[in-house]
């Protein structure tokens, strides 16, 4: 098979499409925005009254409710997907920034390719793999996608000044659960990648589009990188969360 019949690689650079998102009526969102992957963390702040619900991003099939967060004098808006990958929040991201939203930071779990990386360790990705769909409709086919070193500085930053043991490297993004093999997992290990997720490259991806400003974090959850799964299951789902979702909260403040 000829390459340039792999529909994926038919890069198109016309920055119109037929359905853009800036149909969207403005709410004015804040500007910083936090995309938490763990619905825990926003269960436990609706308990304690810190969101207020200020927009419904509505579908056939669900509803992502939109959140305000003060910290002191300033708000940011607080927004969990109802699933994961890419698609799901890719789009959720479009919605976003044509709604308001030019700083973003994203927080989830990932699995691990280098094993020595603990459970609930923070994983910093300078650039995604993109072993996924959606980032090839936003930037011509490559390899990897790189994040900002501006703002992979401002996120260490924050975990610096907490203390907090990190590690900044590569993650491998696919839209494929299910056929992450041990021929792709060590081919991955070679590219240098800590850890594997289902949206990285897309979010940085449509952030490099819509140029706007993205970083994410990642928590160290299940290791993959072993001779077998290892799904290092733990009693407390909640306190590891919470950390990374408050360190998201300051590092956004600083973009």
């Amino acid at each position: 098979m000829e390459m340039n019949t792999i529909p994926l690689l038919e890069f198109d650079s016309d920055r119109t499409a037929l359905i853009e998102p800036s149909i969207l009526k403005s709410s004015n969102l804040p500007e910083h925005c936090i995309i938490i992957f763990y619905n825990s963390v926003i269960q436990r702040l609706k308990q304690d009254q810190l969101l207020e619900k200020i927009y419904d991003i509505k579908s056939v099939l669900q509803t992502i409710e939109v959140f305000k967060l003060k910290q002191g004098d300033r708000f940011l808006s607080v927004v969990c997907p109802t699933g994961c990958g890419a698609p799901l929040a890719g789009s959720l991201l479009e919605i976003l920034v044509a709604l308001g939203c030019r700083k973003i930071v994203a927080c989830g779990g990932a699995g691990v390719l280098k094993s020595e990386l603990n459970r609930g360790a923070v994983v910093v990705p300078n650039a995604a793999i993109r072993d996924e769909g959606m980032s090839y409709h936003y930037l011509p086919p490559s390899r990897t996608v790189e994040a900002d070193p501006a703002v992979i500085q401002k996120l260490v930053q924050v975990l610096k000044n907490h203390g907090v043991n990190y590690e900044v490297g590569r993650t491998w993004t696919t839209d494929a659960f299910y056929r992450e093999t041990k021929g792709k997992i060590s081919e991955r290990k070679r590219d240098g990648c800590l850890t594997v997720e289902m949206e990285c490259s897309a979010l940085l991806a449509i952030a490099k589009f819509r140029n706007v400003l993205l970083g994410q974090y990642l928590l160290a959850g299940d290791d993959c990188g072993g001779t077998a799964w290892d799904q290092r299951l733990q009693d407390d789902l909640l306190s590891a969360p919470l950390k990374i979702f408050w360190l998201s909260v300051e590092a956004c403040l600083t973009l």
